[in-house]
């Protein structure tokens, strides 16, 4: 299989690296974070540079690129620790909408395409463990009640794409558009531990549009899920990546005995297990990418397995990187420690390691049953 990038994806990514080196140094970061962790102004800029048009369909007057273009970029604002959240806003928002009512496509998706509009998925409810099934949020007659939670830059969006239980199909969940300002929306923010804006959200006899009913709602949000945790291993990769730069930068700098601390073997070694489990988490990440358009049980069992490898390497290279730098590693002065605080949020969303393990094997023994 040909893994070479194309002209225009090398083009993008080349393109992507040179506006966060130049546009968003540490120190702006830190900025954004003290005033709430999403800056409106470096949404525009994302949107100058294309990325929030990125999967809006050519229709609606966006770039109509796919997932590899997708992962590209996730990986190259990784390097930088980007905050806006682009991949609820400019990949999962655009693919839910895309599928849904076109009267609600057409209104939002030009919109999205601009930057003149964050949409963002709430799906977590605090009593749900990761389960898409496990939502109790309910609706009736287009108006929704209940409560979500760990809802991504909730305080900047213009809107929520909401699941909901359809009280009129019983056990059926459909997909809803909730505008901001509708009456009996409420929020409570709160930074989350890499300085990210997240919300708890509650809904209370809340009007909303449905933009897919009991047929596909319940699909939607698996796609949703799988295109996020796509989105969020290429998003890694892009952080280890850095982290390992910058720790071996400071191996390399650091010097003990008179000599730099890089010359000794047993730090070598550490080194070396660190870019073996990069590699392993870039090859699941690519594997992620390319399963996300196939069938729907093909595509979710492998999304599982990539958020298993990504979560083990996340977790070995955030620490091992860490330990390599010594005290500096956790000090917030020091870039390094923001990257170790970005794995770690990462780990625990669109599922943990131990939850998409257990999806994995359940999977296996689903497959094992027919085969019996």
């Amino acid at each position: 299989m040909d893994f070479d990038f194309s002209d225009d994806q090398e083009a993008l990514r080349a393109a992507v690296r040179r506006f966060v080196d130049k546009d968003y140094p540490f120190e702006r970061r830190r900025k954004t974070v003290a005033t709430g962790g999403f800056s409106a102004e470096m949404w525009q800029a994302l949107a100058g540079l294309g990325l929030t048009a990125l999967a809006v369909p050519e229709a609606h007057g966006g770039l109509g690129w796919g997932p590899v273009e997708a992962m590209i970029a996730m990986e190259e604002l990784g390097r930088g620790l980007v905050l806006e959240p682009l991949a609820q806003g400019a990949l999962i928002a655009p693919a839910l909408l895309a599928a849904g009512a076109p009267e609600v496509a057409a209104q939002w998706l030009p919109r999205i395409a601009a930057g003149d509009a964050l949409v963002v998925l709430a799906h977590q409810e605090p009593r749900a463990r990761h389960r898409l099934t496990a939502g109790q949020t309910q609706a009736r007659e287009q108006r929704l009640t209940g409560h979500k939670s760990l809802v991504p830059a909730a305080a900047h969006a213009q809107a929520f794409l909401i699941p909901a239980l359809d009280l009129e199909s019983p056990a059926s969940t459909s997909l809803y558009l909730v505008h901001r300002e509708s009456p009996g929306l409420s929020l409570r923010p709160y930074a989350l531990h890499d300085g990210s804006s997240a919300a708890e959200l509650h809904l209370a006899d809340t009007p909303g549009t449905r933009i897919a009913g009991p047929e596909s709602g319940q699909s939607l949000l698996e796609l949703a899920a799988d295109i996020g945790i796509a989105a969020q291993a290429a998003d890694a990769v892009g952080v280890m990546e850095r982290l390992l730069e910058l720790t071996i930068d400071y191996l390399n700098t650091r010097r003990q005995f008179g000599v730099p601390i890089a010359s000794f073997q047993a730090l070598r070694h550490r080194v070396a297990d660190c870019k073996m489990q990069l590699e392993l988490a870039r090859s699941m990440s690519y594997y992620a990418t390319l399963r996300l358009t196939d069938e729907p049980d093909v595509r979710r069992r492998a999304l599982s397995q990539a958020k298993v490898q990504l979560g083990q390497s996340m977790r070995f290279v955030g620490q091992q990187c860490t330990q390599l730098h010594g005290g500096i590693g956790v000090t917030d002065e020091y870039l390094g420690s923001h990257y170790f605080k970005r794995l770690a949020v990462m780990e625990l969303q669109w599922g943990d390691t131990l939850h998409h393990l257990g999806e994995v094997n359940q999977r296996m023994l689903d497959t094992a049953g027919v085969f019996a």
